[in-house]
């Protein structure tokens, strides 16, 4: 008796120790068994002759309960099939419940993990300020972290713009063991704060890691420019501290976007262009992925600057720059002292070879770019953006899939014809020629193009407002930059003005859906 209780208490003592868990049903029926064993063994004879008097009861007892047993068994039988469904069910609720709170935190690969923890190691005090979480992006020259930032409340934070719609007040923690009389003031929890740390890799170049922290330094302030927090150098390994931006995939939703949706969207993407092109500054790598935009909050950041540069940076004198008559005069000069046909390249070549700027993401190049122009403006944006407005009308991505820059051209050529082409070329003093017999020579209007990949009839009208942005559309995507609608005058035309009483009347409602929620959604491109 004393064995049974003392293995009982010995296991309840061990379970308090590592878990606190209830005992199990072995201990259960155990204790109940030793609490029986030990209360007959107090009574003593005193019940000893109950026994016999309520022996006969205790059998007419127990068939009665085998007959009650046999008939909820039954009906425990017809209910077991769906009992057993409703708790899969609620194990499947726990396990996505599990995954969903995991989310954030969940399984990192081993070797990310070990990429995580040579950061921390490198940068003196790091684990202190940030609490790394996951990988949300890799590129080329870097790679970006999700991290926690742990030191928010002693720093400056007036380049967080959501710090005036966040609201740090929930209700007051509940207090136990204390009498009414007591008073304790309990802290509001407020909702953590992510930022995303920006790993440059040591291979880059010294001088292009500094353009790029001077080129974001710069732009502090810009309405809807991702704003540098800080960086940090440690030998050769550099990161800089970027705000974490929550936005959704532009695969998931451009599809679904309304003209009214567009004309928001590009909004906020030309208003980050003008405050970048005020500054005289190229983004040279405008894409939808690093526009960071959520259509809840209908809010977008331009982000990843790169590649950016300085507007007239080491950059020789073009044609396109020159006036029409001074053009004209070269390019003919040019064309007389190469009438000779040549079938191919010719091996000996005596003209320069040129030399520019052709940074920039297949699909979104400009034509000046294509054309090896030696003197890039911010048009080059315009036409990037003009690009993210056809695939988002053609609900084609990408609308533009070459390979290289003379696919690229042919693509282009398609759509404008020969004869423009060849007319962009000459601004930069460039010939375009080819033989593919695909290639028109007027080429297809932006708006008989959007029908077709909509599989729409030709003959079918176009809406109002859809007109309006195939218009915009025009103006963005011409061919000579100088006639290339600029992001100033962007701003004023009459198709994004279309959702500028929805962007305004929206915001206060997608804050107050903003408000509680996790930020869950990751990823700041590279």
């Amino acid at each position: 008796m004393a064995a049974v209780t003392s293995t009982r208490r010995q296991r309840e003592e061990e379970h308090f120790r590592l878990h606190q868990d209830a005992p199990s049903t072995q201990d259960t029926e155990m204790s109940e068994e030793a609490e029986q064993q030990h209360h007959y063994g107090n009574t003593g004879r005193h019940d000893a002759h109950n026994v016999d008097e309520h022996e006969h009861d205790d059998e007419e007892e127990e068939e009665q309960r085998q007959a009650e047993e046999e008939v909820e068994a039954s009906s425990a039988t017809e209910g077991e099939g769906e009992q057993q469904e409703d708790q899969h069910g609620d194990e499947d609720d726990d396990q996505d419940s599990v995954s969903s709170d995991s989310s954030d935190d969940g399984i990192v690969d081993p070797n990310i993990q070990d990429d995580m923890e040579k950061l921390q190691n490198t940068f003196p005090n790091f684990r202190q300020q940030y609490r790394l979480i996951k990988r949300i992006g890799e590129g080329t020259f870097s790679t970006v972290y999700k991290a926690e930032d742990l030191v928010y409340d002693q720093y400056d934070n007036s380049w967080d713009y959501e710090q005036e719609s966040d609201k740090w007040a929930p209700p007051p923690l509940r207090t136990y063991g204390r009498s009414s009389g007591s008073s304790m003031t309990s802290r509001p929890r407020r909702k953590p704060k992510y930022v995303a740390i920006k790993k440059i890799y040591v291979t880059s170049s010294p001088t292009r890691i500094l353009n790029e922290l001077d080129l974001l330094h710069d732009l502090r302030g810009c309405t809807s420019v991702c704003p540098l927090i800080t960086a940090f150098r440690e030998t050769d390994q550099v990161i800089a501290i970027l705000p974490y931006f929550r936005h959704a995939d532009f695969r998931e939703y451009f599809r679904k976007m309304t003209p009214t949706d567009i004309a928001i969207y590009l909004r906020s993407l030309f208003t980050a262009l003008e405050s970048v092109h005020r500054h005289k500054i190229l983004h040279r790598d405008i894409k939808p992925t690093n526009f960071l935009y959520d259509p809840a909050t209908r809010r977008g950041v331009l982000v990843d600057f790169g590649l950016a540069e300085r507007e007239g940076s080491e950059c020789k004198p073009c044609l396109c720059h020159e006036d029409s008559t001074t053009r004209r005069n070269r390019l003919r000069t040019a064309h007389l002292n190469s009438s000779v046909p040549h079938n191919g390249y010719p091996k000996q070549d005596t003209r320069p070879s040129r030399r520019a700027n052709r940074a920039g993401t297949r699909g979104f190049r400009a034509p000046e770019v294509l054309f090896k122009c030696t003197e890039q403006t911010t048009k080059i944006d315009i036409w990037s953006a003009g690009v993210i407005l056809l695939t988002i009308l053609s609900k084609r991505f990408p609308f533009f899939n070459s390979a290289d820059d003379v696919e690229a051209m042919i693509e282009i050529a398609t759509i404008f014809g020969i004869k423009r082409m060849r007319q962009a070329g000459q601004l930069h003093g460039c010939m375009f020629e080819t033989t593919i017999p695909t290639i028109g020579t007027q080429g297809f209007s932006f708006e008989r193009i959007i029908l077709w990949s909509t599989c729409r009839d030709t003959g079918v009208k176009m809406p109002e407002d859809e007109k309006l942005a195939v218009e915009f559309l025009a103006k963005c995507m011409d061919l000579d930059p100088a006639r290339r609608i600029s992001a100033e005058d962007a701003l004023n035309h009459p198709f994004l003005q279309m959702g500028l009483e929805k962007e305004h009347g929206g915001s206060q409602s997608g804050e107050e859906e903003e408000e509680g929620e996790e930020d869950e959604m990751d990823i700041l491109r590279v």
